[in-house]
């Protein structure tokens, strides 16, 4: 019989592991995206060594499940660093080490496999003239990616962003598997002392489509806020052009 008792009580506490959840989620994007944007321009401008290393490890990262990367960092990694401290005599117990760290690394590392792509094909659709045209009025490479580049290849990025940005929140759910209480973790626990899994998985399944849903309204937020560039390679970019360049020549 569905316990709606346990279900009202078990959602508040899923509900507690939010912060967990959205703390793995922006630490890992904070990592992932400028990790995934030079990774990105190193494919762009196949750059030697970089380019084929970058492009193996994204193949890596897409081909196999996320649960068996988890696997990899959380299991055999700490056992290969645990014996090579104890091969140079060090004591460092790396078993010590906060679990959501691991959390960190794994997410990380796939996140900004899944963003190398995504940026790859923002960067691409800005045409390559405009950096030229930076170039030839004396704008350095570096100020017209940040000023001219990066504004047109966000919005372009924009929505593929949010989906990966999702895809990650709902990643999290396996954080559990390296004893992470996050929201998934804390409704199975309590679930374990009643076998009130349905009651459970259904305070998971709303939790995760109001949060999900919080960060599309954002998004779609952030697209609106960025419209102006879409009109970037018509009117706006010009503009923005002509102002750098006014800006470069007064400097």
């Amino acid at each position: 019989m569905f316990n709606t008792e346990f279900f009202a009580k078990t959602f508040f506490l899923a509900l507690s592991g939010i912060p967990t959840t959205l703390n793995i989620t922006a630490v890992s994007l904070l990592i992932a995206v400028p990790l995934a944007f030079f990774m990105a321009l190193s494919r762009i401008y196949r750059v030697p060594m970089a380019r084929q290393a970058v492009t193996l490890y994204v193949s890596f990262v897409r081909g196999t499940p996320l649960i068996l990367q988890i696997l990899i960092v959380y299991s055999l990694v700490p056992s290969l660093l645990a014996a090579f401290f104890k091969e140079i005599g060090s004591s460092y117990n790396i078993f010590d080490l906060n679990p959501i760290v691991y959390g960190y690394t794994v997410f990380s590392l796939n996140t900004a496999a899944l963003l190398t792509e995504v940026f790859r094909s923002a960067l691409l659709t800005v045409d390559k003239g405009q950096l030229e045209a930076a170039h030839s009025i004396g704008i350095g490479t570096v100020r017209a990616y940040t000023r001219i580049i990066l504004p047109q290849a966000l919005v372009v990025a924009l929505p593929n962003l949010a989906n990966t940005t999702i895809t990650l929140i709902k990643s999290t759910s396996l954080a559990f598997m390296m004893t992470i209480k996050e929201i998934t973790a804390l409704a199975k626990l309590e679930a374990n002392y009643g076998y009130n899994y349905i009651e459970a998985y259904l305070d998971i399944w709303i939790v995760y489509i109001l949060l999900c849903s919080a960060i599309e309204f954002l998004f779609r937020w952030a697209e609106k806020a960025m419209k102006v560039y879409k009109s970037g390679k018509t009117g706006s970019v010009r503009k923005n052009s002509r102002k750098e360049a006014v800006s470069h020549a007064e400097g």
